[in-house]
């Protein structure tokens, strides 16, 4: 029996109809929630993000500002931009697109961005936070994973969770969130001899290394939940994930496509984020 498909588009859609109506009651409290992004040099998928960020933000009620600049705007310039931004009271979030130049240094710019409005929750502080279960702003990709296997109805208490990859973006944040929800975890990467061995005693798997296939039928457990945060191309030059997605779902017991899983749910969780800062905030309603 072919597995249920956690549809990310629509599970998007009803979080974005409450975020709509959360956005438009603070706005009417005199605190509408603002978000920045900046956009440094020409590289197209960057630009295609941001553009859906904004419109996003535009669509569900929030007030966004994209600001895009040339290859070669230095370092010194891109942070004191960041630091007025910090400074500007309608600005609640601040999202600087990667990857960045290689003249720049991304560590830096994370770190330049206040604590109150990292809505992409990269800092070392908003890090340090997710790591001792503390509240906080949480990285979008991972904390939209959480939701879409929430909508499954299925508990993550006691459960075995692999995570395939490490990153600072993905990987290790997924994994904390998900011993927060008390599962027992175990997390993969590119040094991991035979990750089928893994991978097979798994209840849920979020594939995460961004190399398509990487994740084969004969790799899951069956009726297994199974999240797949890859973003990349066939042979055909269509978008797919890191798992082998026909193969996969006739032995999991849910699974998300790609596209219409995971990327929608991260664009959302930006949203959330920027207006749980706003309403987090300090100061009077205008």
């Amino acid at each position: 029996m072919s597995a249920q498909i956690i549809d990310g588009t629509a599970l998007s859609a009803r979080l974005r109809a409450d975020i709509g109506a959360r956005a438009e009651a603070l706005a009417a409290a005199g605190r509408r929630p603002g978000l920045a992004v900046i956009l440094v040099g020409d590289d197209p998928a960057s630009a295609v993000y941001v553009r859906n960020k904004v419109k996003a933000c535009q669509a569900h009620g929030l007030h966004s500002v994209l600001e895009t600049y040339d290859g070669a705007l230095s370092e010194a310039a891109l942070l004191a931009r960041i630091a007025a931004l910090n400074a500007d009271p309608a600005i609640h979030g601040i999202l600087v697109q990667m990857p960045l130049p290689a003249h720049i240094d991304p560590h830096k710019v994370i770190a330049a961005i206040a604590t109150a409005k990292d809505v992409d929750g990269f800092s070392v502080h908003s890090a340090g936070a997710l790591m001792a279960g503390l509240p906080g702003l949480r990285p979008a990709t991972p904390y939209g994973c959480m939701k879409l296997i929430e909508s499954t109805g299925q508990a993550l208490r006691g459960k075995h969770a692999v995570v395939l990859g490490r990153s600072n973006t993905v990987g290790k944040p997924m994994a904390l969130l998900l011993l927060q929800a008390h599962a027992t975890v175990t997390v993969c990467h590119s040094a991991t001899p035979d990750l089928g061995r893994y991978t097979r005693e798994a209840d849920v798997v979020v594939a995460a290394v961004g190399r398509r296939d990487t994740l084969r039928a004969d790799m899951v457990k069956p009726g297994a939940i199974v999240i797949d945060v890859g973003m990349n191309r066939n042979d055909a030059g269509r978008l797919c994930g890191d798992v082998d997605f026909a193969a996969v779902r006739e032995v999991a017991g849910w699974i998300t496509p790609v596209p219409g899983g995971v990327g929608p749910m991260t664009i959302t969780m930006l949203l959330a984020n920027t207006l749980q800062a706003a309403a987090a905030q300090a100061g009077p309603p205008a």
